[in-house]
């Protein structure tokens, strides 16, 4: 099974956790800021209580005192305070209230429930006056202070979102850059098969004439053909290829045919076909390069042998293909995994297989494939489904 380098899964996951600390110091620091105003707007209300408490005074005052008082009482044009007696009763006469909606303190019932919600936000400063009489002002957060409590939990979904289109953004260059490599990559091997397979044609031509009716030169003439079969896969993958093909039926059996004598004698494989044909445009080539590799794969998976399975059957709009086998089984992880390029449970194999089938399924012919059902120990099922 092949794995990135450790040293690479560290680094993702030391700038994962950069990331995350940068958003929790943001969300703290804004929550701090946020109480920070609230101890602030606590002091101006606890000085504008004490303007109160002097105003309503007996005492002798200067001038500069009556006017700084007055400078304190109507500074407050943004947080809302209201006076009561000490049975949390309001006074109504002017200057008894700041920074609340007329509408408000016209209808006691809703005064009633403001000064009940300012009272459960913060505890009232109580002002002792003359007599022995004692007055409550009730206040409550500013409109400013009260859009800033939601602030850092949008600041924090802000800054989750961005990252999460910068996540998105890098992979789909990444799949847009895998695409490619994979595409040159076979597009050169279909370069490198074509000379060497060009000779050997000649060379089978020549047998022929020698030999004519030699089953060694027929069944070599058959893998020759399968060589041009495979040179021309590999040539299709990273262009647009023609779905002129119908009969899938046609397709399926083909190459059930030809891989029933490839593999080991030891696998007990069948073909399940509906009795009726199945048209839907797809590409020869291209599907039977995707059973060949589950075929390959499940027969890998039976370590050569046990019991292997196609099915073929319609269901709603689409054509379901299954490949069922009873080998080795897979993990959730590898299963997860199984459809990534380059991963492989395999000590040798580069990991492409299920990769290119999920292209050639998926991107050229608009449908699905994965792993329907596996359990360790009983088997895998892979399932494509393609619309009719």
């Amino acid at each position: 099974m092949k794995n990135r380098p450790f040293l690479a899964r560290i680094s993702n996951w030391i700038v994962f956790t950069v990331l995350t600390v940068i958003v929790l110091a943001l969300i703290i620091s804004s929550n701090i800021l946020i109480n920070n105003l609230r101890n602030k707007e606590a002091e101006r209300i606890k000085v504008f209580a004490t303007a109160i408490k002097i105003m309503q005074g007996n005492q002798q005052t200067s001038s500069e005192t009556q006017e700084l008082v007055f400078a304190i009482l109507t500074e407050n044009d943004q947080i809302p305070t209201i006076l009561t007696d000490e049975n949390k009763k309001p006074f109504i006469f002017e200057g008894s209230s700041r920074n609340i909606p007329q509408e408000i303190l016209e209808n006691p019932e809703e005064l009633r429930k403001l000064i009940v919600k300012m009272e459960s936000n913060y505890a009232p400063f109580e002002i002792e006056i003359a007599k022995g009489d004692k007055q409550l002002v009730f206040y409550d957060n500013s409109k400013l202070l009260s859009d800033l409590r939601y602030y850092p939990y949008f600041l924090g979904l802000f800054i989750i979102a961005y990252l999460a289109f910068i996540f998105w953004f890098l992979r789909t260059i990444k799949k847009t850059d895998e695409g490619y490599l994979w595409a040159g990559l076979a597009k050169e091997t279909a370069h490198q098969i074509g000379t060497p397979l060009s000779s050997m044609i000649g060379w089978m031509e020549i047998m022929k004439l020698e030999t004519p009716d030699s089953d060694g030169v027929k069944e070599i003439e058959k893998d020759i053909e399968r060589l041009r079969t495979i040179s021309e896969r590999f040539s299709k993958i990273g262009s647009v290829p023609e779905l002129n093909d119908m009969n899938l039926n046609a397709t399926i059996k083909e190459n059930f045919d030809y891989l029933k004598t490839r593999i080991s004698r030891k696998v007990d494989f069948s073909l399940n076909l509906p009795n009726y044909p199945i048209l839907v445009p797809h590409n020869k080539i291209l599907i039977s390069w995707v059973i060949e590799n589950l075929v390959k794969n499940a027969v890998d998976a039976m370590k050569g042998q046990g019991q292997l399975q196609i099915w073929m059957i319609g269901k709603n709009k689409n054509i379901l293909i299954e490949v069922k086998d009873n080998g080795s089984g897979m993990t959730h992880n590898q299963a997860r995994n199984a459809f990534k390029p380059g991963y492989s449970t395999k000590k040798r194999g580069w990991g492409l297989g299920l990769s290119l089938a999920k292209r050639v399924v998926q991107e050229y012919h608009n449908g699905d494939i994965k792993i329907s059902q596996t359990e360790i120990g009983k088997g895998t099922t892979f399932r494509i489904s393609i619309r009719k």
